[in-house]
């Protein structure tokens, strides 16, 4: 009878080959890593930062070498401070810059500052709350709320020019909140009615005063159109009787040339001044008698 061989698992088979891949893939989790978009990787080696990667793929010294990812994108800063306006009215207010580290001189700014936490907090925070306030302090409270964009510019103004030397760029400011006393608000809020019912009441009376003016145009207009038609007719009149005195003038002219030739044909020929003492009869005999050597008609004797 045969014997029957019973054969019983090896664990440490598997322990050995998990012995082999583990290290192995502990060794490429230490050796490669990756930076993400909008980051930058700031390589330390035993603590001491050595370099600036950008994103992707790269590789380090295992057990020496740590990675810290710097952001680049923009970020925004929010500060709640209290002021005091030109007149030494109690402001609150929500103020806000947008800001993006310099991406070649991130490293530089780690260097320095340990991180952005770091920066925010030691750099950018004090100088936006101290521009926000100086900002305030130059203007009224009726010109901050009618007018934020000026405090939002000066703030600006102050701000790049205590930040210029740092390696990061300022995008805007923005004053988010602002917070007032009730009591002053209902004041301007009151003086703005006013004021806006000073403009329509000015309005009103300029469209009086151009509405006047146009009827004086109108009647102007008509005067002058009156004057002209009485100026027309006037030289028309004027004209007609130079023209009737001209034709009168003429006409005598021709009369009177009229006469002067006939009395000077009439001077040269007896003939013809009989003739016209002719067409004078009337046919009738004379009752009158006269002397001898007296023509009745006309003598027809010739000179």
């Amino acid at each position: 009878m045969s014997e029957l061989k019973i054969k019983t698992p090896n664990p440490f088979k598997h322990l050995s080959k998990l012995a082999i891949i583990f290290p192995v893939i502990l060794a490429i989790w230490l050796v490669f890593y990756t930076i993400d978009e909008g980051h930058v990787g700031i390589v330390k080696r035993f603590g001491e930062a050595t370099q600036q990667v950008n994103p992707g793929l790269h590789f380090k010294l295992p057990f020496a070498d740590t990675v810290e990812e710097l952001e680049i994108r923009t970020r925004k800063n929010s500060e709640k401070l209290k002021a005091s306006t030109f007149e030494q009215m109690p402001v609150g207010a929500e103020v806000s810059v947008n800001w993006t580290v310099i991406r070649p001189e991130a490293f530089q700014l780690y260097k320095n500052y340990g991180g952005l936490d770091q920066f925010e907090n030691r750099i950018l925070d004090p100088r936006l709350r101290s521009a926000a306030k100086d900002a305030i302090a130059r203007f009224k409270a009726e010109q901050i709320v009618q007018n934020r964009g000026l405090v939002i510019q000066k703030i600006e103004e102050t701000l790049l020019a205590t930040m210029k030397d740092f390696p990061v760029k300022l995008d805007s400011v923005q004053i988010e909140n602002l917070v007032l006393p009730k009591k002053y608000l209902q004041s301007i809020e009151t003086k703005q009615t006013e004021k806006n019912l000073a403009q329509a009441e000015k309005h009103r009376l300029e469209r009086q005063k151009l509405e006047a003016q146009r009827d004086v145009n109108t009647a102007e207009a008509a005067r002058d159109s009156d004057k002209a038609r009485a100026d027309g007719s006037a030289y028309a009149t004027l004209t007609n009787a130079r023209a009737e005195a001209e034709a009168i003038r003429l006409k005598g002219l021709a009369e009177a040339e009229a006469i002067k030739k006939k009395a000077e044909a009439i001077k040269t020929n007896i003939v013809l001044v009989d003739y016209m003492r002719a067409q004078r009869w009337d046919g009738k005999m004379p009752s009158t008698m006269m002397g001898s050597g007296q023509s009745v008609l006309w003598n027809m004797k010739e000179k």
